[in-house]
């Protein structure tokens, strides 16, 4: 048993030391823009370029898009396969692996080959348009994701007893879904809510191919032109992933709380 311990406590130390090391010595190089010294001029220099603030704020609005594009996609649909197609769950389950497949330049391209201005949709030729194809593309990549969370989030709800016992009291499909099923699946929801947002802050193919002022197109542009604002910016990504998964955590124990209580 302590042989056993010893090793299994060795391996996850050098994995750690694996991602941590690299991340320390980002963090300790984006400091030295002022030579001798230690210092934030490179996150200052970052945070106050208007680039920066236009990119980020493009960037997290696509991302509350995309989450509520997300939830309305997915939570009816998840639902409705529990409900009434349990035979389709393999299929829907498989569809949604997809994006995890096909890489993501497949499918901008795809994009901008179906809905250019030449199309019979042509979405491409205007930025809102774009903006809309890209939130979709965002959409789509997040899917694998969102779903799982979802469907998770409804296995542990008894799905058929709620929907029967809030259809005996006169409620519709909408007053169902809104009132009765979503507030249960609330923790799942934002736990796919916040890993499609820190997807979309960091996702670069689709919103270059599609000439977006996105913020992973800007990380990969200071990253060709400057020397210690790329790692004080791959420090604020990482920062804002794991940030992401914290919250996760957090919603996740406070959802608990009430039920250790009971």
């Amino acid at each position: 048993m302590k042989t056993n311990r010893f090793w299994s406590w060795l391996f996850l130390l050098l994995g750690v030391a694996y991602f941590v090391f690299p991340l320390i010595g980002t963090f300790e190089f984006s400091l030295k823009m002022r030579r001798g010294a230690y210092s934030f001029d490179a996150y200052r220099t970052v945070l106050t370029d208007p680039q920066f603030q236009a990119t980020f704020g493009y960037s997290v609005t696509m991302a509350l898009a995309t989450i509520v594009m997300g939830v309305v996609l997915v939570v009816p649909t998840a639902y409705w396969v529990r409900l009434k197609l349990p035979s389709w769950r393999p299929v829907i389950e498989f569809i949604t692996l997809l994006p995890l497949v096909i890489p993501a330049i497949v499918v901008v391209f795809g994009y901008i080959r179906l809905y250019n201005t030449s199309s019979w949709l042509p979405l491409t030729g205007s930025a809102m348009g774009t903006n809309i194809l890209l939130m979709f593309g965002y959409t789509t990549l997040a899917l694998p994701y969102m779903y799982r969370a979802v469907d998770t989030g409804l296995r542990a709800i008894d799905v058929g007893t709620l929907t029967e016992a809030a259809q005996s009291l006169g409620a519709g499909w909408i007053t169902i879904m809104t009132r009765v099923i979503l507030p249960n699946v609330l923790v799942a929801v934002l736990s796919g809510a916040f890993l499609t947002f820190a997807i979309v802050i960091g996702e670069f193919t689709m919103a270059a191919l599609l000439n977006r002022p996105a913020f992973g197109p800007y990380l990969q542009l200071i990253g060709a032109n400057r020397a210690y604002e790329p790692a004080a910016l791959a420090v604020i990504a990482f920062g804002i992933t794991w940030l992401c998964m914290g919250l996760i955590q957090l919603v996740s124990r406070f959802s608990k709380l009430p039920n250790a209580g009971r």
